[in-house]
């Protein structure tokens, strides 16, 4: 019998811990401990999943095979550094770093190391979505709205880093050509940061996204519609399903075509759970992560993009 990969998380505030939870429950996987700066933090999630707490946010150096990052993105680089350079593999929370720059170094060392480096694009792995990627051929307008009310967790970063960046990465995705221009508005709202925000990405191959995030709605809202030559699906976020509508024939003694509306069958799925289950597949068969380093950096780069435009408008 194999040994079990050993695993650790290192920040479990909210989404940290439930990396532990669903890690502790995981067959073929022990998890050996979690650290984070807070003491009682630490204290609470050891004891609650019954494994090693620390403060240290490097303690678990040389006790694990493959580790999640879930601190703050302004310190990513210089918690996963280390880690890296010790051969583990990393479940790196989105998005990547707070520069481009830094990305790219956490990247390369990553590859130098020969290990997996996942970056927690967690939507790429709701159910919805990955139906979406395979059904997607070539999309020629992508419209997607991704709304929801203000919490205070996540104000260290504008809404293209936190909200927006989720849908960037999902454009870049199914887009197979080379973005070539990008406009953007936004403005701050409840925060010193961009609070909401809509940018106009444009490839080469003449496919059209509009993209709009915001983080001041009075209710969540997240929906993609995909628009073919013919068609257009539009997923829910929130229930994972898809709507297909699609052109059919003229009825009898009609000018021009009908539309046809198909909702498809898909079993909904924590995307969390499928994450962090592809992760450890990932790390034991030794294979390429869904969302790698390098899909981590095209969308902090375009995101940058997106920022840039916005501050031009409001200065």
């Amino acid at each position: 019998m194999s040994s079990p990969l050993r695993l650790g998380v290192v920040g479990v505030g909210y989404l940290g811990r439930i990396h532990a939870k669903i890690y502790s429950q995981m067959s073929g996987v022990e998890l050996v401990g979690v650290a984070d700066i807070n003491p009682a933090t630490a204290e609470e999630i050891s004891n609650e999943y019954e494994c090693q707490g620390f403060t240290d946010p490097y303690a678990l150096i040389g006790k694990v095979d493959a580790v999640s990052i879930s601190v703050p993105t302004s310190v990513h680089g210089e918690v996963a550094m280390p880690y890296l350079d010790a051969g583990v593999h990393m479940l790196l929370e989105k998005p990547i770093a707070p520069t481009v720059q830094e990305a790219e170094s956490i990247v390369a060392a990553a590859e130098e190391r020969g290990v997996v480096l996942l970056i927690g694009h967690l939507e790429r792995f709701n159910a919805g979505i990955m139906r979406l990627a395979e059904r997607v051929r070539d999309p020629r307008f992508i419209e997607s709205h991704r709304l929801g009310t203000f919490v205070e967790r996540a104000t260290d970063v504008d809404v293209v880093t936190d909200l927006m960046i989720h849908d960037i990465d999902i454009v870049l995705s199914l887009v197979k050509s080379e973005l070539t221009y990008v406009s953007a508005v936004g403005s701050p709202v409840l925060t010193n940061h961009i609070d909401i925000a809509n940018a106009r990405l444009e490839f080469a191959n003449n496919t059209v996204a509009n993209v709009t995030a915001s983080r001041v709605s009075t209710k969540k809202f997240r929906r993609i519609r995909v628009f073919g030559s013919d068609s257009y699906q539009a997923l829910n976020f929130i229930d994972q399903q898809i709507e297909v509508v699609s052109k059919t024939d003229p009825a009898p003694g009609q000018l021009f075509p009908g539309l046809r509306t198909e909702r498809l069958e898909i079993k909904p799925r924590p995307p969390l759970d499928a994450e962090l289950e592809h992760f450890v597949e990932t790390v034991g068969n030794g294979g390429q992560p869904l969302v790698n380093g390098r899909d981590g950096v095209k969308a902090l780069q375009v995101a940058e993009q997106v920022q840039r435009k916005i501050e031009a408008c409001l200065n």
